[in-house]
């Protein structure tokens, strides 16, 4: 038996957009089936995006908690 051959691709997002998500830190087991159902029907760029995204918003977290704390929550 032979080896496959090496796939020298890029990693994509993984084709099922509940996976992808899921190890991007989103809580989808704690979510609706209705919710579920929307993001499962999502593109391979929509996860992306949402992915990116919240990379963003985590990477300004500290800051955006001491706002909270400061203002009591009236901004958010």
């Amino acid at each position: 038996m032979t080896p496959a051959p090496h796939d020298n691709s890029p990693a994509g997002p993984p084709a099922n957009p509940l996976t992808g998500l899921r190890r991007a830190g989103f809580p989808v087991d704690e979510l609706t089936e209705e919710q579920l159902e929307v993001l499962t029907g999502l593109s391979a760029d929509e996860v992306t995006l949402l992915v990116d995204i919240k990379q963003r918003l985590d990477a300004v977290e500290p800051e955006v908690q001491a706002h909270v704390t400061v203002a009591g929550a009236g901004l958010f």
